[in-house]
């Protein structure tokens, strides 16, 4: 009984949305997830897990009324544990940023000083959906600034660090686009206990469907799109071109090597549109508490097919088929535990 309310008061069945942020973070960057994104993963798991925790002390009260099946309220969590516990994970995971290097305990020092900012102060103001957004947003960045960390030169004296401060330029439209998607779920999650909303649910609605467009916009990496073919100049007829240059090997038609990276950007993306959206559109035309939970889960779980395609969209391909590989485990997970 205890593993299970613990369980539901960390909320489990959405864990499996954060590793996703420091995955599409390095991918935004143009490196290739290493060890320090796998700390960045970590941190981003502890201090997620922290503002979990944190969430349900600050909310105790007001769960005694609307959820009093919640761990605190109905007595099988003491409230002094939960609060120990969102201090201690939110110490590991400033521990573990910090072993990817300054720029990453940088970035991991707002990003727990915003969810702890939420939980106690912003979730009831106008500024809690913009905080929770920022929260995202700075979670992708974590994995941004951590990947390659190793490489680099952070020791005392080295001054700031260009690499870090680039790969947080170039992460910045996926930082922007996943914090919108959590802006617009935040939006509509302060109706769920009551429901009652229409107008939340058609406004995320409208911005799932303006994300996805965007999403299926392919950044161009340096040199060309990804998986495009480079050029080469032959001359007419074999006359002007440069015989003693060996002859490239055989490369498939550039057409084939842009479809495959399209077409998986294409499937991520109408996954990420069908799960957010139909849940949305059912709250909208019924807002009921039982709809608009569903709506704030289905919203939560297109955070990992967004994530998948935000680094599809980079050319990552490896890694968007790895972040979707979460999806079976989260839906699992989502029928035992409530990832609202």
């Amino acid at each position: 009984m205890t593993a299970r309310a613990w369980a539901e008061l960390l909320r489990v069945s959405a864990l499996f949305t954060v590793p996703g942020d420091a995955l599409a973070g390095a991918a935004a960057s143009g490196r290739r997830p290493d060890g320090s994104t796998a700390l960045a993963v970590g941190a981003s798991l502890c201090l997620y897990e922290a503002g979990m925790a944190l969430n349900d002390w600050a909310d105790r009260a007001e769960d005694a009324v609307d959820r009093p099946h919640r761990p605190i309220p109905s007595g099988r969590i003491a409230p002094g544990a939960a609060l120990a516990a969102a201090g201690a994970l939110t110490a590991a995971g400033l521990g573990l940023a910090a072993r990817a290097g300054r720029p990453a305990l940088a970035v991991a020092t707002g990003l727990a000083a915003t969810v702890w900012a939420y939980d106690l102060r912003l979730k009831h103001t106008p500024a809690g959906p913009a905080a929770m957004a920022a929260a995202r947003g700075l979670d992708l960045l974590l994995g941004a600034t951590a990947t390659g960390a190793a490489g680099r030169t952070t020791g005392p004296g080295a001054g700031p660090d260009p690499a870090a401060r680039g790969s947080v330029l170039g992460a910045l439209p996926a930082a922007g686009l996943l914090g919108a998607h959590t802006y617009a779920v935040t939006a509509v999650s302060r109706h769920e206990a009551h429901g009652g909303s229409t107008t939340a649910p058609l406004v995320a609605l409208a911005a799932v469907t303006a994300l996805g467009a965007a999403a299926l916009h392919t950044r161009r990496e340096r040199g060309g799109a990804p998986g495009a073919a480079p050029r080469i100049r032959s001359g007419r007829g074999g006359r002007g071109g440069d015989r003693s240059r060996p002859r490239p090997a055989h490369r498939p038609p550039a057409s084939l090597a842009v479809t495959a990276p399209a077409l998986l950007r294409t499937a991520l993306t109408g996954s990420y549109v069908r799960t957010a959206a139909v849940p949305l559109l059912h709250a909208a035309l019924n807002p009921s508490p039982p709809l608009t939970q569903r709506a704030v889960g289905g919203g939560i779980r297109a955070m990992i097919p967004l994530q998948a395609a935000l680094a599809a969209r980079t050319g990552s391909v490896g890694t968007a088929l790895a972040v979707m590989g979460l999806v079976p485990i989260a839906r699992n997970l989502a029928r035992k535990v409530s990832p609202t």
